[in-house]
Order: structure tokens, then C-alpha cells, then sequence
């Protein structure tokens, strides 16, 4: 081996200056080609041939893409749920539109009633005005009654749950002679939508001032938060009572009924008749008498 090594330097020695530079660029070359071929990362195979577990560094958790995307879907699927009517409920009674079998949502409608009633036993309605109330779980918002030796009068605006509008009105019609009649159903479904993300934008923006007052500041700042934080706060109240209005409306259907008494006119005498038929007859005997005198 050692012979060989000086045969070789011995040979190279003998070549001239320009092929011994030209022979070291080649081994510098071959050298970094081996050098980077041993260095390579090593990528294990799988199955069928497609790489495995690779050598590059994992992403961290906390910056992962995937993670991010299921965060902000689960924010977009909260925010649904909060602007959707279906979620809000008053006294056990879910009042937002719910699906039926066909996937389609139920529209949100508020019922209302007009009835004009005559009658010609005023207390005993009156009296079963009261039961109906009571057997279909409603109440009088307002009532007003006049009694008049004439005739007496009731106007009332009444409340039932909407479960029971239908069967109320029709144990209304009962109380006497339905003179007038008018039903409406209005749909609130969009107008409660619309409600319902105004109040969650306030509610977002109640949230933001309070941590920025919550921060501190310059004083000039501060007071500028707590003004707008007063006009929010205030902003968050009105549409609170307003979505509980909507929502008494739709729970509480209303009717407006008008109950007035029918009062018989008292009959005539015998006496009084045939007074009047006399008094009648000497009218038509003047009238006829009359031509006669000026013709003389």
C-alpha cells in the first residue's frame, strides 16, 4: 500500500503545474459531493414507497393551522347560536323559530284579536268573561266598564298564551251577538334576527370598553371610554326591553273586546195607544178641515 502511495506521488510530482491544479480542483469537487451525500437526511419509507416520519421539525401546537380553523368555526358557530331566536326563552317557553320534520324553521308570529260583542245579560257575560280568563290562563291587561241605566258598556284588552288564542276567541264569541271581527297574525321572525344581532354587536362593544377602562390610561382617554361606555351600557338596556316586548307579544296573544249591552225598549200601554191613535185621527181631521174654511 505504502508503495503504491509513493508510486503515486512519484507520478505526480513528474506531471506539470497546470495538471497537478487541475488534478486538486477535481479532489476538492468529489470530496464536497461525498461529503454532502453522507450528510443527507435520511427519510424512512412506508408503505407502498411514500416517505414516513420525516426529520423536519413539528409545528408547534399552538401555531398549528388546523387548530386556528377549528377555533375560528367554533366562534363563527357561537356567534350563530347567539344571533338565532331559537335560544332565547321566557318562563319555559321557547319563543325562536323551531325546525319541524322537513329541516324548515317555524316562523315567529304574534297573534292579536279584535271582537265587538252585544249582549242581553250584561252581568251573567261579564261574569263568564272572568272564567274564560281563567280557564285559557289569560288576564286583563286593562278593563274599562260603564254602567248607564241605558245600556252598560266593558272595553278590555286582554292577554292569553298563543297556545290558547284560538279556543279564548272562540269561547269569546259566546258571550253574546258577535258584532265585528278581526284577527291578525304578524311575523317577527327577520325583525327579532335583526334585534337579536344589534344586541350581541352592544354586548361585544360593552365587553371591549370595559377591558380598556379596565387597563387605565391617560385621564383624557379614560373619559372618553366612560362616555361611550355610558352610551353603550344605555344602547344594551333599550334593546334588552325591547326583545322582551317581542318576546311578550309572541308569547301573550292579545285581544281587544268591546261588550256592550242590549237593553229592550219598553212596550206601549194599551191607553197610551189609543191616545195616540186619537190624537192622530183629530190631526188628519184638522188637516182635511182646513181647505174647506179658506174655500169659503
Amino acid at each position: 500500500m505504502r508503495t503504491t502511495i509513493d508510486s503515486l506521488l512519484s507520478w505526480f510530482r513528474t506531471l506539470p503545474a497546470s495538471r497537478r491544479t487541475l488534478l486538486i480542483l477535481i479532489a476538492f469537487c468529489m470530496g464536497g459531493l461525498a461529503l454532502s451525500w453522507i450528510a443527507r437526511p435520511t427519510i424512512s419509507t412506508g408503505r407502498g414507497g411514500f416517505p414516513g416520519t420525516s426529520s423536519f421539525t413539528p409545528i408547534p401546537p399552538g401555531n398549528q393551522p388546523d387548530a386556528e380553523l377549528k377555533a375560528q368555526w367554533e366562534r363563527i358557530k357561537q356567534s350563530r347560536k347567539a344571533v338565532n331566536p331559537a335560544t332565547t326563552a321566557v318562563g319555559g317557553n321557547a319563543i325562536g323559530p323551531d325546525t319541524d320534520e322537513s329541516g324548515y324553521a317555524t316562523p315567529i308570529i304574534a297573534h292579536a284579536a279584535e271582537l265587538a260583542v252585544a249582549t242581553k245579560e250584561f252581568a251573567h257575560s261579564r261574569s263568564t268573561l272572568e272564567e274564560i280568563l281563567e280557564r285559557h290562563h289569560g288576564y286583563a291587561a286593562k278593563l274599562r266598564m260603564v254602567g248607564q241605566p241605558a245600556a252598560s258598556t266593558l272595553t278590555a284588552t286582554l292577554r292569553v298564551p298563543s297556545s290558547e288564542f284560538a279556543s279564548a276567541v272562540t269561547d269569546l264569541k259566546t258571550l253574546g251577538n258577535v258584532e265585528r271581527e278581526e284577527q291578525t297574525a304578524d311575523e317577527i321572525t327577520q325583525q327579532r334576527a335583526d334585534l337579536e344581532a344589534r344586541l350581541v354587536n352592544a354586548q361585544n362593544t360593552l365587553g371591549r370598553l370595559q377591558g380598556i377602562l379596565a387597563k387605565g390610561g391617560k385621564i383624557h382617554n379614560l373619559l372618553e371610554v366612560q362616555r361611550q361606555l355610558a352610551n353603550v351600557s344605555a344602547e344594551v338596556a333599550r334593546l334588552e326591553a325591547e326583545r322582551a316586548s317581542t318576546e311578550h307579544r309572541v308569547i301573550f296573544a292579545q285581544v281587544l273586546l268591546s261588550l256592550r249591552e242590549e237593553v229592550k225598549q219598553p212596550a206601549e200601554s194599551l191607553t197610551a195607544e189609543f191616545r195616540a191613535a186619537a190624537m192622530a185621527g183629530l190631526s188628519d181631521a184638522l188637516r182635511a178641515a182646513c181647505p174647506l174654511s179658506y174655500s169659503l
